[in-house]
C-alpha cells in the first residue's frame, strides 16, 4: 500500500493511472472492433490508431505493466482477423506504391501477432 519502491510505477496513484490507461487503450480497440469496419479502413482514423494502441499495449507489457489486464489471446487473433479483412478488403483502392501492401500488412500482423503472445504469456502464468 501506498509507495513500494522509487519507480514511476511503484505507488498506489500511478499504478491506479497506469491501469486506467491499458483499460482505456484495449476499449478502444474493443470498441473499433465491435463498431462499422469502414472505420478500420486503412484510410480512417481507427484503422491507423489500432495499431498503435496495439502497440502501445505491447510495449506497456513487455516492460512488465498490465498483461494480466489484456484480453484473452483467442479475442486478439479475432481481431486480428477482423483488421486484416477489412484493411486487404480495401488497400489496393488507395493505390498504394508498389511493395507497400506487402511491408504493411507484415507489421499489422506482426502487431497483432506480438500482442497476443504476451497474452499468452500472461494466461500461462495465471
Amino acid at each position: 500500500m501506498g509507495t513500494w519502491g522509487s519507480g514511476n510505477f511503484e505507488n498506489d496513484t500511478s499504478a491506479d493511472h497506469l491501469s486506467e490507461v491499458i483499460d482505456r487503450l484495449v476499449g478502444e480497440v474493443a470498441d473499433a472492433m465491435a463498431g462499422d469496419p469502414v472505420e478500420l479502413e486503412p484510410d480512417e482514423y481507427r484503422g491507423n490508431t489500432v495499431p498503435c494502441d496495439l502497440e502501445l499495449l505491447y510495449v506497456l507489457t513487455r516492460a512488465g505493466y498490465g498483461a494480466r489486464r489484456l484480453p484473452a489471446p483467442e479475442v486478439i487473433e479475432g481481431w486480428k482477423d477482423h483488421f486484416i479483412a477489412v484493411w486487404e478488403r480495401t488497400i489496393d483502392g488507395l493505390d498504394p506504391s508498389a511493395g507497400f501492401t506487402e511491408r504493411r500488412r507484415a507489421v499489422l500482423v506482426r502487431t497483432f501477432d506480438q500482442l497476443a503472445g504476451v497474452a499468452e504469456e500472461a494466461a500461462t502464468r495465471d
